[in-house]
């Protein structure tokens, strides 16, 4: 347990703030008028102190932030009102509203630091990351060209990165994304600032890597004592850092207080919304089957009870994936043949039921999304076979696999994409029902009216295009689409990952729903473990290809028996200020590479049956594959 009053005891209640932000209002001008985005917003942060800035997107969160660092009139935002005070180390207080442009310059980076929520747009394409990092030095600190790149190699050994000296001359291109925030991390820290402020740096991150990153802010924070200004809305993050919580909606400070209180104490409606939609891994440990999220309005604070307990059992086999195998090539000879490849599916075998859900879960690279695109036939198998009601879908002609498709459906991870930006949404519904020649022309377009009201939407929401919707509407769209044809098998890849907690709640009730009415089978592909508490039936959980421990949701959960099971439960953060584990978390080993020479095939490890229907790979006793 990590204790974070430690870290605070040399920075008392009563110190002078280092950052004091006072009636601050932003406005954005368009030509549809005047958008207010920051209302009337006051708060303090003090040294060594982190507070988390917390609500659903749109609330004003990364608008705080930007307005912080003066950034915000470069996305057309004004500050009309208000003061933003900085506490420099020299003992000045600027107020950054009427700081000059020269005057911020010398500020940003030496006195106060921003990471970024994407670090692949926020580092320079051309330069490598040790050149980036060297330039904040040479820039604040005066060192020489030679002093500043072997400071950086210093400071990604700093943020946990191995083989610092050769990481430094690589591109941003080359490094993953984990790679690339400890990057921006690095970066951010070069001049020891008195203030971070960290927008969202951890969303789009696996639960491992999001856990090092994390522990790496907070053990930094100890050392350096800086305060930190948390922008996110995970509410299970925001339990393992914070020192005191701020609640935004509309742009404003609804409550605010310490960790503590705001989650053990709520009285905000909207703060007991939001918590009420923390999946709490650990929550269903007495219950076999999934459970509905039950909510809270965020208006009222009345209880919005779920349409039933739980699910029908799930029936006979519907799906049977048999030994799969799916490689990328990565590097290849003079002649064009691969001697480098990515072995993203190595012999995977599951089977599915009808009105069950099967979560595969695991860290990015592990072969989750392949595995869910093979089964759809959007990428050929090398080996194996895929059987579909005992048909098989590996040797099927295009035209059967096309009408097979109608009872095959997939929703994507990101729902802007996935949606063509020129068509309005009831055409993008109404076009798989086109393409397959269903119903005729007034009832495809009844259907579509059908179909948006069952997901929560409104008929005549059909003409308006993606753009007009928010990102968990759009995402009920792309559940529309995926049910025009009625099918028997939806996978779901990440399609909760980008939403904020309470539309995300509401989408896994809607699945559930859905399932309970139609009798739908999912695969659903993620790396939350929350939400797979909350929605499977079974768990498969993947590593550089492999399934290494598949059986019934609770055993796997409650009992995980493979060490990188056990590794990525430990990583999921804990939605109680009480729980702290942190510091443990700084030594999680990172993932290997999945690149492999041709040839040099490893070893598959058999699935042993440890109980009833739980599944573990035998090497769990001794060597991880991969080795």
């Amino acid at each position: 347990m990590m204790e974070r009053a430690a870290s605070n005891s040399n920075s008392p209640q009563n110190a002078q703030p280092v950052l004091e932000v006072d009636h601050l209002r932003v406005q954005f001008s368009s030509d549809s008028g005047v958008t207010t985005a920051v209302v009337d917003e006051s708060f303090v942060i003090r040294p060594g102190e982190t507070l988390a800035l917390v609500g659903e997107s749109g609330s004003g969160k990364s608008v705080t932030s930007l307005s912080v660092m003066r950034l915000v009139e470069h996305g057309g935002g004004k500050i009309v009102n208000g003061s933003i005070k900085l506490r420099c180390r020299d003992g000045r207080v600027v107020d950054l509203t009427n700081a000059s442009r020269s005057e911020l310059q010398k500020l940003r980076g030496s006195e106060v630091a921003m990471i970024f929520q994407e670090p692949m747009t926020s580092l320079n394409p051309v330069f490598t990351v040790g050149a980036q990092i060297a330039e904040s030095l040479t820039l604040h600190r005066g060192m020489s060209e030679a002093e500043a790149l072997k400071e950086a190699v210093h400071l990604l050994e700093l943020v946990r990165i191995p083989d610092a000296a050769r990481v430094a001359l690589r591109f941003p291109h080359q490094l993953s994304g984990g790679m690339r925030q400890r990057v921006m991390i690095a970066i951010a820290l070069a001049c020891k600032p008195q203030l971070l402020i960290a927008d969202e740096p951890t969303t789009a991150l696996d639960v491992t890597v999001q856990a090092q990153i994390l522990a790496l802010i907070a053990q930094l924070q100890k050392e350096i004592g800086m305060a930190v200004l948390f922008i996110t809305h995970d509410m299970g993050v925001v339990a393992q850092i914070a020192d005191r919580v701020a609640v935004m909606r509309y742009g404003e400070i609804v409550e605010s207080g310490t960790a503590s209180e705001i989650f053990t104490h709520p009285k905000h409606p909207y703060t007991q919304a939001l918590l009420s939609a923390v999946p709490r891994l650990g929550s269903l440990k007495e219950v076999d089957h999934p459970c509905f999220f039950r909510l809270i309005d965020p208006d009222n604070g009345q209880v919005i009870e779920p349409r039933s307990d739980h699910l029908h059992k799930p029936g006979d086999v519907i799906l049977e994936v048999n030994d799969i195998v799916k490689t990328f090539p990565v590097r290849t000879d003079f002649w064009g043949n691969p001697t480098y490849v990515v072995r993203a599916c190595d012999h995977v075998s599951f089977k599915l039921r009808a009105g069950e859900t099967l979560s595969i879960v695991g860290e990015s690279g592990c072969g989750k999304s392949t595995t869910g695109r093979a089964v759809l036939r959007l990428l050929d198998v090398d080996s194996g076979d895929i059987l579909f009601k005992d048909k098989s879908l590996v040797h099927m002609t295009r035209r059967d696999l096309q009408v097979e498709r109608r009872n095959l459906q997939m929703i994507f991870q990101d729902p802007y994409a996935s949606l063509d930006p020129r068509q309005t949404v009831g055409y993008s519904i109404a076009e798989p029902l086109m393409i397959h020649n269903v119903c005729s022309k007034s009832e495809m377009w009844d259907r579509v009216a059908q179909l948006l009201k069952r997901v929560g939407l409104s008929p005549d929401m059909a003409n308006r295009y993606p753009h007009e919707f928010s990102g968990g509407q759009r995402q009920r769209i792309c559940i529309a689409r995926a049910l025009s044809l009625r099918p028997k098998v939806i996978i779901a890849d990440e399609c909760v990952a980008a939403l904020d907690v309470s539309i995300r709640a509401q989408v896994v009730n809607l699945m559930m729903e859905l399932q309970e009415e139609m009798g739908l089978s999912y695969i659903f592909i993620s790396h939350d473990m929350g939400v797979v508490e909350r929605i499977s039936h079974r768990v498969a959980v993947m590593y550089l290809g492999q399934i290494v421990e598949m059986g019934p949701r609770r055993a796997v959960l409650s009992n995980p028996l493979h060490p990188y099971t056990q590794k990525l439960l430990s990583a999921v953060p804990i939605a109680d200020p009480a729980e702290r584990n942190l510091l443990k978390l700084l030594n999680l080993s990172d993932l290997p590479s999945p690149v492999r020479r041709v040839g040099d095939d490893p070893v598959i490890d058999p699935l042993v049956e440890v109980e009833p229907g739980h599944f573990v790979a035998r090497h769990q006793v001794g060597q991880m594959p991969g080795a």
